[in-house]
């Protein structure tokens, strides 16, 4: 079994057609989309096409789709006690904003699909055998590491686990590392990604294969900033030139399990 795996689309409906060119091309067996696929600038065009894949398609949650769900839910009067942040604190007002918008355009349509998707998925693939994907850690969907945090840190939190590969993603960078016993590999984004510019993810069985797929930049850009997305300019801008891998890790290190 060929497994694809997606994370990190936020929205960037664009980024996700060119990759998803290059899965069918590849003749995958299954697509596995690991969280974040909201919040973003196309956020029901987005969804509407991974849910109508050709392919089989099993979904999981990150944060991105929990905080969108607790704005949905503030929607309706409740109180939001979740925020999708590393530390549990509100998202300043920028951010809130994204998530409000974003949970306008999915109620009520969306809601109850993203309320619906686990956490975690195991799947058995030849090749690799025991592959668990989340979308921070196998522990929280919110937590932060790099490939410059040290293994010794996090090896009792993936040998914990039994499986013999986990997939990740949050965090924007793809990387291939050891970890204790456990192969760790983290997808990258296909929506938003840290380093070069261009659409990441991977391709699973029978080894690993980390994938970065171009698409038009100027275009994708150009489209983003056609929307009301409310932070429009800074995403279209991202895309063309997306933060240096080397400051992200830097600053997703003060974050990382010590």
């Amino acid at each position: 079994m060929r497994v694809a795996a997606l994370y990190d689309v936020h929205g960037n409906l664009p980024a996700l057609e060119a990759v998803l060119e290059d899965v069918g091309r590849a003749g995958v067996d299954l697509i596995v989309v690991g969280g974040d696929v909201v919040p973003g600038p196309f956020p029901r065009e987005t969804l509407a096409r991974l849910q109508h894949l050709d392919q089989p398609v099993h979904f999981i949650a990150g944060n991105g789709e929990l905080a969108i769900l607790a704005q949905v839910a503030a929607l309706d009067g409740e109180p939001v006690t979740y925020w999708g942040t590393t530390s549990g604190a509100p998202l300043p007002e920028p951010y809130l904003s994204v998530n409000r918008w974003t949970a306008r355009q999915l109620r009520p349509d969306f809601a109850p699909t993203l309320a619906s998707w686990p956490r975690t998925l195991r799947l058995g693939i030849a090749g690799l055998g025991d592959v668990l994907f989340c979308h921070g850690t196998p522990r929280r969907e919110t937590e932060v590491f790099t490939r410059a945090t040290p293994a010794e840190r996090l090896a009792p939190l993936f040998d914990s686990t039994g499986a013999s590969v986990v997939v990740c993603g949050h965090t924007h960078m793809q990387f291939d590392r050891a970890i204790g016993t456990t192969r760790v590999v983290n997808a990258g984004s296909v929506g938003a990604p840290y380093g070069e510019p261009g659409a990441y993810w991977l391709m699973l069985g029978p080894g690993v294969e980390l994938r970065r797929t171009p698409y038009d930049l100027v275009r994708a850009a150009e489209h983003v900033r056609a929307t009301a997305y409310p932070q429009a300019e800074e995403f279209a801008r991202e895309i063309l030139e997306p933060r240096p891998e080397s400051e992200m890790t830097e600053l997703f290190e003060r974050w990382a399990p010590s």
